[in-house]
């Protein structure tokens, strides 16, 4: 009999203990889920950079550079706009100078516990062949 009421009294330290845990883990997941989201997004936005400056450097071509580097981030949601994208030196790129492809782009946080948003930026150089 002694036995069974030392069980019963430890009932609740189970529940006791996750209502302790329950928050540590929910920050943890969310967490690692916003920054995994933006990291996405940074390698995207880099890429699209550096496509971006890839075709100004062949093509000499500002136009077709930015459409190069909005179709090269097709998983940015909501995609990049050409107002995102800043080109320099534009709108020429002459043979052995380097032209520079930057990408600037709000983010929306999901748990908006740093902000409603996140400024990312990406960066592409390219040297100009001519």
């Amino acid at each position: 009999m002694l036995r069974l009421r030392h069980l019963r009294d430890d009932r609740g330290a189970a529940a006791v203990e996750f209502a302790l845990v329950l928050p540590l883990l929910l920050l943890l997941v969310f967490g690692v889920m916003e920054f995994s989201r933006l990291y996405n997004v940074q390698i995207s936005l880099s890429n699209a950079a550096r496509e971006g400056a890839r075709v100004m450097a062949i093509k000499n071509s500002p136009a077709a550079a930015r459409a190069a580097a909005i179709v090269a981030a097709p998983s940015v949601t909501p995609a990049i706009t050409g107002s995102q994208i800043f080109i320099s030196p534009s709108p020429t790129c002459t043979a052995g100078s380097t032209v520079q492809v930057r990408i600037t782009y709000d983010v929306a946080l999901m748990t908006g516990w740093f902000g409603p948003n996140l400024t990312l930026t990406g960066t592409g150089a390219m040297r100009c062949g001519g």
